[in-house]
C-alpha cells in the first residue's frame, strides 16, 4: 500500500548531502575519483579524503576515511534547512525510540547521528564551510565532469517499512515497482528536492549502500568518461551501461571504485514538484524499468553492495530472481 506523503513533516529535509565511505588507499581513491571522473579534492590529510562535484559550493559531498580493514559505508549524510531542524528531528527521533547523537565532523556544523527504521545510519546537518564556486571555470572539467551529487540507492530486507518511514518525513513518492496485479513494493523513488529522487529503496540483503549518483552536463560526458578510464588503465572499473533506465528516465553508466563502492553518472531525469504528482508504476516483471535499451547489469549489480559497519544483514521479505546479463546471453544466444 501507499501512504499519503506528509506536506507538513516533523522537520524539513531540503536533499541528499553527502556520502562517509573507507577506503584502504587514499592516493588510489583519488585517482579514480579526480584523474578518471573528474571530481575536486576539496582536502586531504593521512587520515581522510573530501572530494565535490563541480557544481558544488558545500565542502564535500563525498568523505573517506582511511582504514586497514574491508571498506564500508559509515553513514548517508541528508541535509536539513536550519539549525532549528536539526533539534526538531532530535526530538521527532527520540519520541520514536531511535537513539540519536550530536557528533563532531570536521568542515560541518551541527551534526545529528540516527539510525532509520531498517538499520541505515543517517548523518543530519544544516551547513558546511563553503568554498569558491567553480561552476565556470571549465579548465576544471574532465573525466565526467561530475556535478552534484543526486541520490543514494539503499538496500533493505522491507522496502514497504523503508519507504513509510520516510514519506513521513516529507519525502514524497515518484515511481515504485510493485509485484504485477498486487501492492508488493519491491522498490521506492523518494524525493525532498523535486527530482526523481534523493533516497531510493531496493529489495534485497539489507542494510546497504547500493550506489550514490552523481549528474554530469551532457551525454557526451557518460562516452568520454568511459574512454578515459580505458586510456588510464581503469577499464575494469567499469560495470554497466551505457543504457537509460526506465524508472526516472536517466541515461546512465555505473562504475566501482578501487574499494568496490558503486557510483552512477547520469543526466536526463526530470521534474517531480507539484503537490499532485502521481507516483508511477512499474510491474516486477516490466524489464524497461531498469533498461528501456541497452543489456541487463551482470549478476553483481543486483547482489553486490557496500555494508554499513555493525549492521547485521537481513533477508529480504519478498523474493525473486532478477533479469541479469548471464541469463538474458544463456536464453538468447
Amino acid at each position: 500500500m501507499i501512504p499519503n506523503a506528509i506536506v507538513t513533516p516533523p522537520f524539513n529535509i531540503t536533499r541528499a548531502s553527502h556520502a562517509v565511505l573507507t577506503a584502504r588507499d587514499l592516493g588510489a581513491t583519488r585517482a579514480f575519483y579526480c584523474d578518471v571522473l573528474g571530481f575536486l579534492p576539496s582536502n586531504q590529510d593521512r587520515d581522510a579524503l573530501y572530494l565535490r562535484g563541480i557544481e558544488e559550493r558545500s565542502h564535500h559531498s563525498l568523505v573517506f576515511h582511511r582504514t586497514d580493514s574491508a571498506s564500508v559505508c559509515e553513514r548517508i549524510g541528508l541535509r536539513v534547512f536550519t539549525d532549528e531542524d536539526l533539534d526538531k528531528a532530535a526530538d521527532h527521533f527520540t519520541r520514536l525510540g531511535h537513539p540519536v547523537r550530536w557528533a563532531e565532523v570536521p568542515h560541518q556544523g551541527r551534526t545529528l547521528h540516527v539510525d532509520d527504521n531498517v538499520g541505515m545510519p543517517l548523518e543530519l546537518c544544516a551547513v558546511m564551510d563553503e568554498l569558491p564556486p567553480s561552476l565556470q571555470k571549465f579548465e576544471l572539467y574532465k573525466g565526467a565532469s561530475p556535478m552534484r551529487l543526486d541520490h543514494f540507492q539503499l538496500v533493505t530486507h522491507d522496502v514497504q517499512r523503508a519507504m513509510e518511514f520516510y514519506l513521513a518525513l516529507g519525502f514524497r513518492l515518484t515511481e515504485y515497482t510493485a509485484t504485477d496485479g498486487k501492492d508488493e513494493i519491491w522498490g521506492a523513488w523518494l524525493q525532498r528536492k523535486g527530482n526523481p529522487h534523493d533516497v531510493v529503496f531496493s529489495n534485497g540483503r539489507g542494510p546497504r549502500l547500493h550506489h550514490f549518483a552523481y549528474t554530469v552536463p551532457e551525454t557526451r560526458d557518460i562516452i568520454h568518461v568511459c574512454d578515459v578510464a580505458g586510456s588510464l588503465g581503469f577499464g575494469r572499473h567499469f560495470e554497466r551501461g551505457p543504457g537509460r533506465h526506465g524508472i526516472g528516465n536517466a541515461l546512465f553508466v555505473y562504475f566501482r571504485d578501487p574499494d568496490g563502492h558503486r557510483i552512477e553518472l547520469f543526466n536526463a531525469h526530470y521534474q517531480a514538484i507539484d503537490v499532485n504528482h502521481t507516483p508511477l508504476r512499474w510491474d516486477l516483471t516490466d524489464t524497461r524499468r531498469s533498461q528501456l535499451w541497452g543489456l541487463p547489469a551482470h549478476a553483481k549489480w543486483f547482489f553486490e553492495a557496500s555494508e554499513f559497519p555493525g549492521k547485521p544483514l537481513h533477508e529480504p521479505l519478498l523474493h525473486a530472481e532478477p533479469v541479469t546479463l548471464e541469463k538474458f546471453l544463456a536464453t538468447h544466444f
